[in-house]
């Protein structure tokens, strides 16, 4: 059993690492709004949406859910400001 704990943690880390890579690939679309070549706002506005959403589950669990947490913060920031700067 605490073989079985150790693992889904493992998992939990490496779910988390891998989470914040992807939105930190949001950064090359900022560069390129910023420089005029708009990409379309809709994907990074709902992935900025289901961020917030999935990190207040995380926060108001009864037992916190830090891998939850720390995997959609990034995704908050970037997605939202992603899309802030698709606007054109």
């Amino acid at each position: 059993m605490q073989e079985e704990t150790k693992v889904i943690r493992i998992i939990g880390r490496m779910a988390s690492v891998l989470s914040v890579l992807m939105y930190v690939s949001y950064i090359p679309q900022i560069i390129s709004n910023m420089h005029g070549d708009y990409g379309n706002p809709i994907q990074p506005l709902v992935a900025g949406i289901n961020c917030t959403v999935w990190t207040i589950y995380g926060y108001f669990k009864a037992e916190r859910d830090w891998p939850i947490i720390v995997a959609n913060v990034p995704g908050i920031f970037l997605g939202f400001f992603t899309f802030y700067t698709a606007l054109h």
